[in-house]
């Protein structure tokens, strides 16, 4: 209807009304169109969380990535320099050291202890030895604004990727052996404390809510692979598996069916259509991409393979694949974390986002931390929030376009077969950070 006949339908009426002849004027009606949303596509989440390696130590010269050549000690410029998966030496990654690696935002205190290597923290992995991480992210997404979410070394930040909290835990339990439920009598892992300082602490096996409580509630399946204690096939002390450290799973109808070992059985699952709606895979020190393991230059490798099982199987449409390091291993990286409680954030790690529906050739400077896990999971399945760092964190919503047609997986060349990993039995030490 054009404007002047509404108008001159309005006039007639007040005319007619003011006539005493009541006329009712039919108001045109405006269609409402609902917002253009497109229902995610997305039926299976898999993460992985692989160990120690900083943004810059692993993706310096990313195209696109906000990486430097070089970083500041102390006031005085330090070049990166090429070091490679195997030289082995565990550069200093707990709390006491973040705090010293962080200098109040400076992000110039790394060289603060003595290595073989002068320098040593100041490190990039060759690319030669990081050829499928660099293939997969260049195919697909990369984040340069992934945070961990606790400042210190792996047992906290594994609780935040099922949590989105630790309890306040900023270490790791003192029992080498495991880490939660199943740690020695007299066992204890100690609490943030100002100034870099940590607490003691309680003996590490919680009861908070995890995600996995909200996934049995409604229904969804899922895994934890991890791998077990040395010397035990069949699980029971785990030191990577953080559902050791929430009481009600380790005792828990959850444990025996949920939380699988060896962590190659991933590869078995994907193969035989077994796969969980949820996956959490972590890895066995060898492929860890940890300093100081046997073998640690196969770690991306590791990773290729499982995202080679996926794209290679039904399941590839559906899935979305995140792949992350829980801390910085004590390496250096340039980008000061946005602080936003006493926990964190911590160090920049890399991120990789796998999907037919990741942006491709994208690189996201947006922040996110291991909290947005949970956060995306939620959302893809419909589920509560923790009300803990998940209800503040961000979805990864930058990194996806679920209008993109899903386009065939391309297979990475790897070194190392599923095969391989399969065979591999799982005879190192466990590590304690």
């Amino acid at each position: 209807m054009s404007r002047l006949l509404w108008v001159a339908l309005l006039s007639s009426a007040s005319l007619l009304i003011g006539c005493g002849n009541p006329v009712t004027v039919p108001i045109p009606s405006v269609p409402v169109v609902p917002p253009s949303v497109t229902p995610s596509p997305i039926k299976h989440v898999i993460i992985i969380m692989q160990e120690n390696r900083s943004f810059d130590n692993l993706f310096t010269g990313f195209p696109g990535a906000d990486t430097v050549t070089s970083g500041m000690s102390h006031g005085v410029v330090v070049p990166l320099q090429p070091v490679p998966f195997e030289q082995g030496t565990d550069v200093d990654h707990n709390h006491a050291g973040w705090y010293t690696d962080y200098d109040n935002g400076k992000m110039d205190g790394f060289s603060h202890s003595t290595y073989p290597i002068p320098n040593l923290p100041y490190a990039y992995v060759p690319q030669s030895q990081t050829v499928p991480l660099w293939t997969l992210a260049k195919a697909y997404t990369l984040g340069d604004r992934m945070f961990q979410s606790n400042t210190g070394p792996t047992y906290a930040a594994h609780q935040y990727m099922i949590a989105g909290q630790s309890a306040g835990a900023a270490a790791n339990p003192n029992d080498s052996g495991a880490w939660g439920c199943d740690s020695a009598a007299g066992t204890t892992v100690a609490m943030i404390g100002p100034n870099g300082t940590t607490l003691p602490g309680p003996y590490p096996c919680f009861d908070y809510q995890t995600i996995a409580d909200l996934l049995d509630a409604k229904g969804i399946t899922w895994r934890y692979y991890a791998p077990a204690q040395s010397g035990d096939a069949n699980g029971g002390g785990f030191i990577w598996s953080a559902f050791d450290a929430i009481k009600h799973i380790r005792f828990g109808p959850d444990w025996s069916s949920n939380v699988i070992s060896p962590p190659p059985t991933v590869l078995t699952d994907i193969q035989n259509g077994n796969l969980a709606q949820v996956s959490w895979v972590t890895p066995s020190f060898d492929y860890s991409d940890h300093a100081g393991s046997h073998a640690t230059a196969i770690g991306p490798d590791w990773v290729a393979s499982i995202t080679n099982a996926v794209g290679a199987s039904q399941y590839w449409n559906s899935t979305a694949i995140f792949i992350t390091w829980d801390d910085w291993g004590g390496w250096y990286d340039h980008v000061p974390p946005p602080m936003i409680d006493s926990m964190g954030l911590g160090f920049r790690v890399p991120l990789i986002i796998v999907s037919p529906y990741a942006k491709r050739g994208y690189v996201s400077h947006t922040v996110h931390e291991f909290s947005s896990f949970l956060k995306y999971t939620e959302e893809i399945f419909g589920l509560p929030s923790l009300g803990t760092r998940d209800a503040g964190a961000d979805d990864f919503g930058d990194c996806f376009d679920y209008t993109l047609p899903p386009q065939p997986y391309s297979q990475i060349p790897v070194n190392f077969t599923p095969k391989y990993f399969k065979a591999l039995r799982e005879t190192s030490p466990g590590d304690d950070d």
